[in-house]
């Protein structure tokens, strides 16, 4: 009898990280900025300093070394007085994002890294759709990958290829990755960090770096069910993902327990870090529908409206 070769199945394709519905009802959002900024460029936010767009604000008498292109002669022929018509001055929101990439979130079921490549895809298209400009880096030791200055809807593809090109593994080291962030991007704005947030550097000690260029810093963990709720017993050897670190243990019902209650508390300690210094935080699990979380929590904790 001859022998039959195995049938090998292709992988099964990964759905698209936006589908059409969803993202007509993200062109309807706008990404907030808590605070009011001054973009180098002129954008297409309305500022409360007065500059020299295209919508009338208020008048201000002339005064000398002022621009005479703006003054309002109408009223000069009827009050003989010279006035300064003053504009809104349009400004551009920054968007960035620090995507996490490292090994430990190329784990967990439903896979980490996905979603938060998703999350990072919904939030980012709502601001092409406002024409900000938008900023990505993905980070695992370090900055691995970035792609600045994406403006309109019709960079969707660039957005979307960069997401699903950004390699995945290595350690996590948030810190290097905020600094490097910090020195190459000054412009003001807002920041969005994805992140499962395992990290042996620490990753507390990165937020500095992000506040200290008068960002509005939005910081959402996602863990998958199987960190929120493990379901192990026995004798395991554990593998650390990230840097092959291996730890035996004996699973047990109290050990279990304990370990709830330490990732709980770990959960708190950067909640309460976070609240402390005015940045916003918000904790996922992976089974959580993401456009939920876009639409609704997201909303509610003023990222986008």
């Amino acid at each position: 009898m001859a022998d039959i070769a195995p049938t090998t199945l292709p992988p099964r394709p990964q759905a698209p990280l936006l589908d059409a519905d969803f993202l007509a009802r993200l062109e309807q959002l706008e990404i907030i900025s808590r605070k009011i900024h001054a973009a180098r460029n002129k954008g297409e936010r309305q500022s409360r300093r007065k500059g020299e767009s295209a919508e009338f604000a208020d008048y201000r008498n002339y005064v000398s070394g002022d621009d005479i292109r703006h003054i309002d002669w109408n009223i000069y022929a009827r009050l003989d007085r010279l006035f300064l018509k003053l504009f809104l001055e349009e400004e551009e929101l920054n968007v960035s994002f620090l995507l996490d990439v490292s090994g430990s979130m190329d784990s967990g079921e439903p896979q980490k890294a996905r979603y938060a490549k998703r999350v990072a895809a919904a939030l980012a298209y709502i601001g092409l759709c406002n024409y900000d400009r938008v900023n990505l880096y993905a980070y695992a030791e370090s900055v691995v990958a970035s792609r600045n200055g994406l403006r309109s809807r019709r960079n969707l593809p660039q957005l979307l290829k960069f997401l699903e090109d950004a390699p995945l593994g290595g350690g996590s080291n948030f810190v290097a990755a905020a600094r490097q962030f910090a020195l190459r991007h000054t412009q003001k704005g807002v920041c969005v960090v994805i992140s499962d947030l395992f990290d042996k550097h620490g990753f507390q000690q990165g937020l500095p770096f992000l506040l200290g260029r008068n960002l509005d810093v939005y910081v959402l963990q996602v863990l998958s069910p199987q960190e929120m709720e493990p379901e192990l017993a026995g004798d395991l050897k554990l593998v650390d993902v990230e840097d092959e670190d291996v730890a035996e243990v004996t699973i047990s019902k109290p050990l279990l327990a304990k370990y709830k209650a330490n990732l709980q508390a770990y959960c708190e300690s950067i909640r309460d870090y976070c609240n402390q210094r005015g940045i916003s935080y918000l904790l996922t699990a992976t089974t959580h529908p993401f456009e939920q979380l876009v639409l609704t929590y997201l909303r509610a904790r003023g990222l986008v409206r």
